[in-house]
């Protein structure tokens, strides 16, 4: 009796143990419903690993078809309303009475009476994006109210809806898969691979050593169980992934620890981010690694410039120290929202500590400081939160067919973390001072912002290391109406339908006039501008205007008669 009471407690003892590994659940249990009217289940998860940004929500599986229902997940009132090109497409907002708010994204049509609603302050304000403050109380729901048709709109690559909760107050996201909603999980983690780092260096200024991970009975380890390295500091990062037992789509973790001999000294947990906080990512992840084709691995320790939101480490900040030559047994174990864990145990340890080598370059980045660069074409300044690791930054200007110069500034491999000011000393007529736009591109892609004049210098600002060139932009953008034309008779036709793009990319201002009245043209995905018939354009002769203006100002104009 003595030893099964001996057994009882051990056992509540090693859960006690394993439950203070990870944060406890603070959230209310089944307070949301499920917001979709269609089969339970989940494509994507909250911290799910994206380009640039986590996830920040459950994306609900709508059965591959839009117009699925969409229902309000508790009791509240509908607060804010978007519509925007990219991002969420459309999107409702509801706060509920526990301080805490939904978001619904990715929506084709709106419930009628709030779908009655938004188009008129479209019209009021003549404006088809908005974010929209609606008053208190106007629209209120129930749990299960029907408040929308699901869809495909915004930056949405297949139909689903974007699900959310936040706290209303601070307007972080948090983890959904806490509050209790039916998605069954009884799949612990997948651990893929692990990769060690050289922590007396910068993670930007090598290549990380991996090591591939067998399985035996639950628990995973290393070939061979022991790492031996030549280097007196190192961390940990793993690719990982989970899946629920409803799916068998890959997901991302809920977080993991690191423990040194037993002691715990790093771990991270998704719990709760904001937008703000969304592009850190950055820095949890290998970007160089990934940017060059390589897979996600996700750092177990802080980087030296990340914001800790995610992490908590003890006094090392997650680095085992290896000086001594001693070994150190190393556990890992990662876990889902469920609770569900995976263990991944090795060894490590020193030997024949190595000599670093001094490294060439034009400058060096360092984290949590302000940087600057100038010579006498160009300049820069980085906040001091621009950068995760330091920088060996290598710079150098090329001629180019324009008789300008590009300007690489090191690679977009290593991320930048915000907006900083790029000035180039640049030369031209007097007419195209204002028509001068900054290049960035880096491989495939291309971003393009206005430059202004200031002392000389033409400055715009980006997101990205890369190569910078100054380009005179004196093209209008191009209208090309699709399924339409001047003189046509449309009473057969559903919508009024033109693509329109420009050299640099963005349209600044696109506006559609009826007979002299401003007419609301949706523009889903940023090219194509849709008008659908509605009672505004009535039987009869009409005359359209469509303007569209780039970010230098080219106005691009185009009149058509039809006949409705």
């Amino acid at each position: 009796m003595r030893f099964l009471s001996f057994l009882f407690f051990f056992s509540c003892f090693t859960l006690c143990l394993n439950a203070q590994i990870f944060s406890p659940n603070k959230y209310p249990q089944n307070y949301f419903g499920w917001p979709v009217g269609a089969n339970i289940g989940i494509v994507a998860n909250f911290g799910e690993l994206r380009p640039n940004h986590y996830h920040m929500g459950l994306d609900c599986q709508t059965d591959h078809r839009e117009n699925a229902a969409i229902f309000a997940a508790a009791d509240g009132y509908i607060a804010k309303v978007k519509i925007e090109p990219y991002g969420f497409g459309r999107c409702i907002y509801i706060n509920h009475p526990n301080g805490l708010t939904t978001v619904y994204a990715h929506l084709n049509a709106f419930e009628p009476a709030l779908e009655k609603y938004i188009t008129s302050e479209q019209y009021s304000l003549q404006k088809w994006k908005v974010f929209l403050d609606i008053p208190v109380n106007l629209f209120r729901v129930k749990k299960g109210d029907y408040i929308a048709a699901s869809g495909n709109t915004g930056g949405s690559q297949g139909p689903h809806l974007h699900f959310e909760i936040r706290d209303t107050k601070t307007d972080k996201c948090l983890n959904q898969l806490m509050f209790g909603l039916p998605i069954t999980d009884n799949t612990p983690p997948e651990i893929i691979r692990l990769a060690m780092y050289d922590r007396s260096i910068s993670t930007y200024n090598q290549s990380p050593k991996i090591f591939s991970l067998k399985k035996v009975n639950g628990v995973y380890s290393i070939i061979g169980n022991k790492i031996t390295t030549n280097t007196n500091a190192v961390s940990f990062a793993l690719t990982m992934q989970d899946k629920t037992s409803m799916s068998a789509n890959p997901n991302g973790v809920y977080g993991a620890a690191v423990f040194d001999n037993g002691k715990r000294i790093s771990r991270f947990e998704i719990d709760s981010i904001s937008y703000a906080e969304t592009r850190y990512m950055n820095a949890h992840i290998d970007h160089k690694l990934k940017a060059n084709g390589g897979p996600y691995l996700q750092h177990l320790s802080p980087m030296p410039g990340y914001e800790n939101f995610i992490y908590t480490t003890d006094e090392s900040k997650g680095i085992i120290n290896l000086e001594s030559g001693e070994i150190h047994t190393i556990k890992i174990i990662v876990a889902d929202a469920n609770g569900n864990q995976s263990t991944l145990k090795f060894e490590i340890a020193a030997s024949n500590i190595a000599t670093k080598q001094r490294i060439n370059c034009t400058q060096k980045l360092i984290p949590n400081y302000i940087n600057i660069f100038e010579n006498s074409k160009l300049k820069f300044y980085l906040p001091e939160n621009a950068i995760y690791d330091t920088v060996y930054f290598n710079y150098a200007e090329i001629p180019s067919a324009t008789g300008k110069n590009i300007y690489q500034l090191h690679n977009a491999t290593v991320p930048v973390q915000c907006m900083y000011p790029v000035s180039i000393r640049e030369k031209f007529a007097i007419e195209d001072t204002g028509k001068i736009v900054m290049e960035r591109f880096y491989g495939n892609k291309k971003d393009f912002a206005k430059a202004n004049l200031g002392d000389g210098w033409y400055t715009a600002s980006f997101r990205e290391f890369g190569n910078f060139q100054l380009l005179v932009d004196r093209e209008p953008p191009n209208i090309v109406p699709v399924g339409f034309r001047d003189g046509i008779n449309a009473a057969g036709l559903s919508r009024i339908m033109f693509n329109i793009k420009d050299n640099t990319e963005d349209i600044l201002h696109f506006t559609a006039l009826l007979d002299g009245k401003w007419l609301r043209f949706s523009n889903d995905k940023g090219i194509n501008f849709i008008y659908k018939f509605d009672e505004r354009c009535t039987a009869g002769e009409h005359v359209l205007k469509i303007s569209a203006t780039d970010q230098v100002g080219n106005i691009a104009e185009r009149v058509y008669r039809f006949t409705r």
